[in-house]
């Protein structure tokens, strides 16, 4: 009898892990639809969740043997079968430039609701030379959804103050629920001091932490869809209740079909950063022929031409 115990006790603990352990990602499908003829071959794919299960790396796996330069930090992460394929600095911490807006965009799906009016305060503008913006000023209002679209796909650092500010009722407030939220992830290695990633000291990720945080922002299907648009256009209202129109287009080379994917390989869609201090940047989502996922990264490439080089090569791994 105390053996039919122990043995109902052990079946009875081993269903109660598998049920409440999220153990298992789950697949679910976009809810959109896009009439772009390259962004069609996209649109079928699948957006999977593994909130607990990860890829994991503590040091170097160069195997693959990429002819990539040593100063850079790289990775590609499997997802279906939550292994590191490469791996060079991954852990080293490094500026993030833009990156950082993927960070932003977690944050607010999480903590705010698409339907939200945003209004500019004060505190929007952005005065760094060069920096992209899409010159918001006080009083401007519109969604969180418009917000995120003109985030992700143009890069507005404007818009980042925005969602900032209303998200948590100051830049400030929010930069600190994005160091939490990170740490949440296991992004441990990074810290922030503002949304948008603009150069600033004390703000740096790992490349590894941008996979944590890239692979947690993909459970939300709004992200999801978002990085795998081309473009977007749409109209906001001034203080006055004025009419604001903006249209943008993405960053991403692969989606404006400036670069091309190894064969085998179709790109979803992700996120560009630049800046000087931080160099060129690009986080992806990316599937083989049989439509598994992976998570490739590069950070502190020279120049917007050689980042895309690097990316082929780093994604040519997926088909070997």
């Amino acid at each position: 009898m105390k053996c039919i115990n122990k043995l109902t006790a052990l079946l009875l603990s081993l269903a109660v892990c598998v049920s409440v352990s999220g153990c298992s990602g789950f697949p679910y499908s976009s809810k959109y639809t896009l009439d772009s003829s390259e962004a069609g071959n996209r649109q079928s794919l699948l957006y999977p969740t593994y909130a607990s299960d990860i890829c994991v790396v503590n040091s170097d796996i160069t195997e693959a043997d990429l002819a990539l330069d040593d100063s850079l930090s790289a990775g590609l992460f499997d997802l279906k079968n939550k292994e590191t394929l490469y791996a060079l600095n991954v852990n080293q911490q490094v500026m993030p430039a833009s990156l950082t807006k993927v960070m932003t965009a977690y944050c607010a799906l999480k903590y705010g609701s698409l339907d939200q009016v945003l209004v500019a305060g004060s505190d929007v503008g952005v005065t760094e030379s060069g920096a992209q913006k899409i010159g918001l000023k006080q009083g401007d209002r519109m969604t969180l959804d418009q917000a995120l679209r003109v985030l992700l796909i143009y890069s507005a650092n404007d818009v980042a103050n925005l969602i900032a500010s209303n998200i948590s009722g100051s830049i400030d407030g929010f930069v600190e629920l994005m160091n939490t939220e990170a740490k949440k992830l296991g992004a441990t290695k990074s810290h922030f001091v503002n949304p948008h990633g603009l150069t600033a000291e004390e703000h740096y990720v790992t490349a590894y932490d941008m996979y944590l945080i890239f692979n947690a922002a993909m459970e939300y299907d709004t992200f999801s869809e978002i990085i795998n648009m081309t473009e977007y256009n749409t109209t906001y209202l001034d203080s006055a209740g004025g009419v604001k129109e903006v249209s943008v287009s993405t960053t991403n080379g692969y989606l404006a079909g400036k670069s091309t994917a190894p064969s085998g390989v179709t790109v979803i869609g992700g996120k560009t950063g630049t800046t000087q201090a931080a160099g060129h940047c690009l986080i992806l989502l990316a599937r083989d022929t049989s439509g598994n996922p992976y998570i490739a990264v590069i950070m502190r490439d020279s120049d917007s031409g050689t980042l895309y080089t690097d990316m082929s090569q780093l994604l040519s791994v997926i088909t070997k």
